[in-house]
């Protein structure tokens, strides 16, 4: 076991949240927990290992494309110019997950601004169903998109967990 299910933080006792938006955000914040926890213990070296070959993934690389996801999210919603790249050019948050303790510090700063910035930019809108942004995308697909990408990233950090010192998910 990844926990020890007594003590895993995601587990609530009692009724889940009610209504939509409720919901939506528990589910977010749920795997956006999981992902920290994923990287939990390990040093600069360890998150930053592309443990799965030829991929360039690594916990490190997850983390700061999580965080330039999340700007991107913004991106969306805007109807101004939009924030530019985090890391530059495509797959420099991988690429450029490097194992130095001041780029895994940088990353968790990353995606907590950008986390909360995006939060705080989708708190405006009260109708799940409004349009926003150039691309007129819904308030609701643009919730459901999040917890989607963040699920699939919590899987692909099962693997590279498992590879940097055999603990698995659950």
């Amino acid at each position: 076991m990844w926990t020890d299910p007594d003590d895993d933080p995601r587990d609530k006792e009692g009724a889940g949240p009610d209504g939509e938006l409720p919901t939506l955000e528990d589910f977010l914040t749920g795997y956006r927990m999981t992902l920290r926890m994923k990287c939990e213990g390990l040093d600069a070296e360890q998150l930053a290992r592309r443990s799965v070959p030829p991929s360039t993934m690594s916990l490190l690389g997850l983390v700061r494309h999580l965080a330039e996801v999340e700007r991107d999210w913004r991106n969306w919603i805007s109807d101004g110019d939009p924030l530019p790249k985090l890391y530059g050019r495509r797959d420099a948050d991988f690429d450029g997950a490097v194992a130095e303790q001041a780029v895994v510090d940088a990353a968790y700063a990353d995606l907590e601004r950008e986390q909360a910035a995006t939060d705080a930019a989708l708190a405006a809108y009260a109708d799940l169903g409004e349009r926003v942004g150039e691309e007129r995308i819904a308030v609701r697909e643009l919730l459901v998109h999040r917890i989607e990408e963040y699920a699939r990233h919590c899987g692909h950090a099962d693997l590279l967990r498992e590879c940097v010192d055999g603990r698995v998910g659950q």
